[in-house]
């Protein structure tokens, strides 16, 4: 098999022009499409026409996923498809053995029996927004009015009804209204989407509950409900929420992050036990899919190994290292039974990459405790940007289905082809080894001095060099239009150690554009046809940012900066964002400045697009035409 792996941006591609955002979610792709360049460049908006969104039942027997908007149910004895639902769908979930779906469409509530094939329409009491079926399909809970004050209710057989909300503006000494069952203000920034979970046996909704701040609660379907205690003054991020089997675990940080508690809680009393502590002077950074109870009872975890020379993102069961130092775990995807081994000690189904940060791959790890340390496996299998889905038995890593090394299945994809064959050169570039690859144009002949146009995507946080071809397509544009396309994956980046992640900390423009600059010389080396006499830089939101520093702070190295809706000052951002990065502002306002675009001066060598700036020549729109003249145009300026 042949293996394609990619690394997370906040939008990016994977396999035949997929488009996906940093937590796994497909969306519809806005963006122009990338053609050759004696084509038109077109914008529209793109079905995905593929599987994604999968689900699996736990007994492994169906999985359901959507397709070109539409929802659709696969049955593994059968192996064959079947429509359950034409679009749009808006979103779906299932039941615990995925005999139930319920989905939301233009508003309107459906339960789907996927055994029997029927779909119903179920009576509401208003739009739906994020339905759920119960673990036994029977009740269906969902939300209402999501982007004011956001109800949470619940239909089923005994009819449609309010299990919590607070409708107007209850929160008046704000200003405000209050949500229920909404991931509130500020959870995206540390992956969590969701703001309500079922009890495994359907009995209870865990709820979170947002005013000024997040709080979580326990509601009981008979109508009583406690409150789950932990100290939110100290800990007011909800960082990560998980409710399957035992009870609730839950991660809470400090605003600062850099101390955060993995806590359960009783689903009697909401009281919580600390199960461990999570600490770092920059940041806390929790893997995604922790924590989570192990089928033995232990509470897997996720944290850094920073000690006896270790540098790692590792996971931990009850204090015990389960990954090998080497291995950069980035996801936990679910678990699989361990061929021969013991009963009810499955392995975890791990993504992460060990020794090269541009790929991302699939790893079995085992679980139960023995001799020897711990037992890392590499599942050979594609691993896109939206990860695999795990459960019931099953393994689906794009369109494929795995059953331990056995394919078992194939699903549709009416994706079209890549227009690009990319063939970027990877380097590991100073003393500090970063992660580096230039891009020649298509059909390139060394001799030729190029022009160099550095990359920086969304900017820190999000890796630039990922081994998979859809990542470099619009790159492949951009070389094909006279660029030796550069991209620099700096200190602040994902995908190497923690310590590379977090050393930006409170001096992220100077590090992150420090290492731009010296990975630009190291380059040249192995790359002489690049001319740093010519060097335009170009990057989004953060990357903006930077690339608009970048020629304001370095005008010697870099001459021509687009900037597309850069963030202009940092105070604007979300704090976890900017907090994370920078600091308190109220105790670094001279980091905060020495950080914003508004105090670094202003260059005509740069174009702000979607943002103004006095100094700076600003569009609220441009093409990628429009773009490249304005790149090109130093060297018409040089002549």
């Amino acid at each position: 098999m042949n293996q394609q792996q990619s690394a997370g941006g906040q939008l990016f591609a994977s396999g035949h022009g997929r488009y996906c955002t940093r937590d796994h979610r497909p969306v519809r792709s806005t963006s122009p499409r990338f053609a050759p360049r004696e084509t038109v460049l077109i914008s529209d908006a793109v079905d995905v026409e593929y599987p994604h969104t999968v689900r699996i039942g736990a007994d492994g027997e169906r999985l359901v996923f959507l397709r070109s908007s539409s929802l659709w149910l696969f049955e593994t004895a059968a192996g064959s498809e079947r429509l359950v639902a034409a679009g749009p769908v808006d979103s779906y979930a299932i039941d615990r053995d995925a005999r139930v779906a319920a989905f939301a469409r233009s508003g309107e509530l459906f339960r789907a029996d996927l055994v029997a094939g029927t779909v119903t329409a179920i009576p509401t009491a208003g739009p739906v927004h994020d339905p759920r079926p119960d673990p036994a399909g029977r009740d269906i809970g969902y939300i209402t009015d999501p982007y004011g004050s956001a109800a949470l209710r619940v239909a089923g057989p005994d009819g449609d009804r309010l299990l919590a909300g607070e409708p107007g503006n209850a929160w008046r000494e704000h200003g405000g209204t209050i949500s229920w069952g909404m991931a509130g203000t500020g959870a995206a920034e540390f992956g969590r989407t969701r703001g309500w979970w079922w009890a495994p046996d359907g009995g209870q909704i865990l709820a979170v509950r947002t005013a000024k701040s997040a709080s979580l609660h326990l509601l009981d379907l008979d109508d009583g409900w406690v409150d789950v205690h932990w100290d939110r003054e100290t800990y007011p991020y909800l960082a990560q929420v998980r409710w399957h089997g035992g009870g609730p675990l839950i991660t809470v940080l400090r605003r600062m992050q850099q101390h955060g508690l993995v806590l359960s809680v009783d689903p009697r009393t909401g009281e919580t036990q600390v199960h461990a502590e999570l600490a770092d002077a920059r940041w806390v950074e929790p893997i995604p899919g922790t924590p989570r109870h192990l089928p033995d009872g232990r509470v897997l975890v996720g944290g850094e190994l920073a000690h006896d020379g270790f540098d790692a993102r590792c996971l931990f069961a009850d204090g015990s290292l389960l990954t090998p130092p080497g291995l950069y775990v980035r996801r936990v995807a679910g678990t699989l039974p361990r061929e021969d081994g013991p009963a009810g000690s499955p392995d975890l189904i791990v993504e992460g990459n060990l020794g090269d940060p541009a790929a991302r791959e699939v790893f079995r790890v085992r679980t139960s405790l023995g001799g020897g340390g711990p037992e890392v496996s590499r599942i050979p299998v594609r691993c896109g940007p939206h990860g695999v889905t795990v459960g019931g038995g099953l393994l689906v890593a794009g369109e494929q289905v795995w059953r331990g090394d056995t394919r078992v299945a194939t699903l549709r994809s009416y994706a079209p082809e890549l227009t690009y064959r990319p063939e970027p050169v990877f380097e590991r570039v100073t003393d500090r080894r970063l992660p580096a690859a230039v891009l020649y144009p298509t059909g390139f002949v060394a001799g030729t001095r190029l022009p160099v146009l550095v990359t920086l995507g969304d900017g820190p946080g999000h890796q630039q060099v990922v081994a998979d071809a859809a990542a470099w397509q619009e790159r492949q544009w951009w070389a094909d239009s006279g660029f030796a396309v550069v991209s620099i994956d700096s200190r602040g980046t994902p995908g190497v150690a923690p310590s590379f992640e977090k050393a930006v900390h409170r001096r992220l423009a100077d590090l992150v554009l420090a290492d731009q600059a010296d990975a630009l010389n190291a380059l040249v080396g192995k790359h002489p046809d690049l001319d740093l006499t010519r060097v335009a830089v170009r990057g989004h939101g953060l990357g903006g940012w930077l690339a608009a520093l970048a020629v304001l702070w370095m005008p010697e190295v870099f001459h021509r900066a687009v900037a597309r809706e850069p963030v202009i000052d940092w105070t604007r951002l979300p704090a976890p964002i900017a907090e994370r990065y920078l600091g308190d502002p109220h105790d670094s306002a001279d980091v905060y400045a020495r950080h914003s675009l508004v105090e670094a001066g202003s260059s005509p060598a740069v174009l702000l697009v979607g943002a103004t700036l006095a100094g700076f020549r600003s569009v609220a729109a441009a093409t990628p035409a429009e773009e490249l003249a304005f790149l090109h145009s130093h060297d018409a300026e040089a002549a």
